[in-house]
């Protein structure tokens, strides 16, 4: 707000505008401007932001010319539509303002069209990871929880370029001060995916987003925050007028759905893993002020006694959950409840940890991986992908190799269906709170053309997701090229 309007709100001559930045409406009309201005226009207005990061190796990495108001037609491929589980032959796809506005038939598009030929490979849409952490993943727990908050967003905005480049065109960012990163991301100042933003962990006293040292314990009235509530890593609310307070300022802020802590966590000392945290009334309260949102909550959570607190709470989609029973799961899928669900194996991607506490829970959870994903398919439960990569700079690149890995529990596109259209159906609970318009996740007319080239067969295995450097020859977004290597 200028200072002119501050000085004739001050006198009386004006009123308060509240700023809707973040609001949907505003992000959707500034998409709509931004398509009627060039490419060329846009790269150049935003070249003294982009500068700033070039040394991150952030700038966009667009390699072909694209002809302003001309549609594109990719052709030469198959491609798996995000929901019909097989490779589809004998169609182009015609993209237009972003979006994708056919698919012909092979040589029957507009001949005024930029013609790329895919070279027979396998097309898919852009990826979607459920729980991901942008602002979380690319520094250790350490830095994230001491260190300058500027550099841990700057380290944010590098591991987002990373994370597109991956093939990951959109994220639930399920916890973390996200919502500057994808505001840089919507304006084009720097490349990365969709976000939809979470905001600040929910976490009641002493759970799992609870990540305060015992030095500050105890906590009296009128004490400053923690740092981590202050940066917008956590919220503690203890408590139905906390928790919908809480809750009601990551709405303010802009968030898509909300994120409670309903359970005991691994990376998280002071919370055994069979713990149930919040109360149902709690719990009530943040369903019902995300839904008065047009919005809903989503719940990290491991047992079957939080997980049934959870759904009778209304709580629409449970994170982890790998420690679920048979009763368990048959509420989820008779609740239509979604499950987002990560291979947690213990293996060589998983999460290092050197506390024993954290080591043991985490095997405990490695146990169950295997059983709830075969139980969940067996019951029909709507599943979703994410991986839950938090505090491993180095574990950020095993994003694809942990999507392949589904194809141990599943053929590979249906496995690959939890990274596409079943994750687009997940995200469109956000409702009015969703802040892209357009289908996620599918290659259908309508949607938004966030498109993959690959060398690969899906219909066979996902292995070439784990080299994306190499097997990723083609990544758009919106209908912009980010990287093209065809030849």
């Amino acid at each position: 707000m200028c200072f002119t309007c501050c000085e004739r709100i001050e006198s009386g001559a004006a009123s308060i505008n509240h700023c809707l930045c973040g609001a949907p409406e505003t992000q959707a009309a500034m998409d709509r401007i931004q398509a009627d201005i060039s490419r060329r226009q846009i790269l150049g207005g935003a070249a003294a932001v982009v500068g700033m990061f070039a040394g991150f190796g952030l700038a966009p990495r667009e390699v072909r010319a694209q002809t302003p108001g001309r549609p594109t037609l990719l052709t030469n491929l198959r491609f798996f539509d995000g929901t019909t589980l097989a490779m589809q032959t004998g169609r182009d796809i015609l993209i237009d303002g972003g979006q994708v506005v056919a698919l012909p038939a092979k040589g029957t598009g507009p001949v005024d069209a930029d013609v790329i030929d895919c070279g027979g490979r396998a097309v898919t849409p852009g990826l979607i990871d459920c729980h991901w952490h942008a602002t979380l993943v690319g520094v250790s727990q350490i830095v994230a929880l001491t260190q300058d908050i500027a550099f841990v967003h700057l380290m944010a905005g590098r591991e987002a370029g990373a994370t597109l480049m991956r093939g990951f065109t959109t994220i639930r960012d399920t916890g973390g001060p996200v919502f500057g990163l994808k505001m840089a991301i919507d304006q084009g100042a720097l490349p990365g995916p969709r976000i939809f933003p979470s905001g600040a962990m929910i976490s009641q006293s002493s759970g799992h987003g609870d990540f305060r040292f015992l030095t500050s314990l105890p906590r009296m009235p009128g004490d400053a925050a923690d740092y981590t509530e202050r940066t917008g890593v956590a919220a503690i609310a203890d408590g139905r007028d906390e928790v919908l307070r809480r809750t009601r300022e990551q709405l303010m802020r802009g968030a898509s759905q909300i994120k409670i802590m309903a359970g005991g966590g691994v990376a998280s000392p002071y919370d055994p893993l069979e713990t149930a945290q919040f109360t149902l009334d709690e719990m009530r309260a943040a369903v019902q002020a995300a839904g008065d949102y047009g919005t809903y909550v989503c719940a990290h959570v491991y047992t079957p006694t939080g997980i049934m607190r959870c759904l009778e709470a209304g709580v629409r989609s449970i994170e982890h959950g790998q420690l679920a029973d048979d009763a368990t799961i048959r509420a989820m899928a008779e609740a239509d409840a979604w499950w987002s669900i990560q291979p947690f194996l213990a293996d060589e991607d998983a999460n290092k940890y050197t506390d024993p506490r954290s080591i043991a829970k985490q095997q405990q959870v490695a146990q169950g991986t295997v059983r709830a994903f075969e139980q969940g398919r067996a019951e029909g439960v709507n599943m979703a992908f994410g991986t839950d990569v938090l505090f491993n700079p180095t574990g950020a690149a095993t994003q694809g190799r942990q999507l392949a890995k589904l194809s141990r529990f599943m053929p590979p596109l249906e496995a690959l269906r939890m990274a596409t259209g079943a994750a687009g159906d997940l995200l469109s609970m956000s409702g009015t709170r969703a802040p892209y318009e357009g289908k996620l996740g599918v290659i259908a007319e309508g949607a938004l053309a966030d498109i993959l080239v690959w060398d690969g067969d899906p219909e066979t295995d996902l292995a070439f997701l784990s080299d994306p450097d190499t097997n990723l020859r083609l990544v758009m977004k919106g209908g912009r090229i980010f990287k093209e290597q065809l030849a």
